[in-house]
């Protein structure tokens, strides 16, 4: 399995995001914030549903990991 990138990494390149948000927002900010391939990988990998703020976007991609 791949390695989950680190939580405060993951979470400076979500800045800004307006929770409730879908896998597509996070994939985006995270573009837009010049995230790098580990990130966007991981992003890419977590249910497509709401998240309702960081704590359960670090969550679901700890779990994808």
């Amino acid at each position: 399995m791949a390695k989950a990138p680190n939580p405060i990494e993951l979470q400076k390149h979500l800045s800004g995001v307006d929770y409730p948000a879908g896998r597509e927002d996070l994939l985006n900010a995270a573009r837009g914030q010049g995230a790098g391939k580990e990130i966007l990988d991981a992003l890419e990998k977590i249910p497509d549903r709401e998240y309702d703020g960081p704590n359960a976007v670090s969550k679901a991609v700890s779990e994808q990991s």
